[in-house]
């Protein structure tokens, strides 16, 4: 990421609400699990964006987001809860886009989106 591609809103919000008193990447990676349970308004519905190995989703296929995941999390990855053929399973956030969510949602994700491309 570029000096001209950071965002200094976005990059106080992270230092001031999602990894504050954070002291290493375990930390770190539960104040964003935390930020992302808190501010994520389930159930919500989203669209896969890309495949991924470690996931069964489909460009394009559509899934209802209904929790966070019990995966651990890490600073390159957070899972969450999807309906998904008639059962539950996590799935990486980085992969799915918010359909018409709210204002709170939609600025979670991006927030996560934006730290994973730093």
């Amino acid at each position: 990421m570029t000096r001209s591609d950071r965002d200094e809103e976005r990059e106080e919000r992270i230092k001031t609400r999602i990894t504050v008193d954070t002291y290493g990447p375990e930390e770190a990676a539960m104040g964003w699990y935390a930020y992302l349970g808190d501010f994520l308004d389930f159930p919500f519905e989203a669209r896969c964006t890309q495949q991924r190995e470690e996931s069964p989703l489909r460009e394009g296929e559509p899934v209802r987001v209904v929790g966070m995941s019990s995966t651990e999390p890490t600073l390159s990855q957070m899972f969450v809860t999807v309906e998904w053929m008639d059962r539950e399973l996590g799935v990486p956030l980085e992969q799915l886009e918010p359909v018409g969510p709210n204002d709170d949602t939609e600025q979670a994700i991006e927030d996560w989106h934006y730290w994973l491309e730093r």
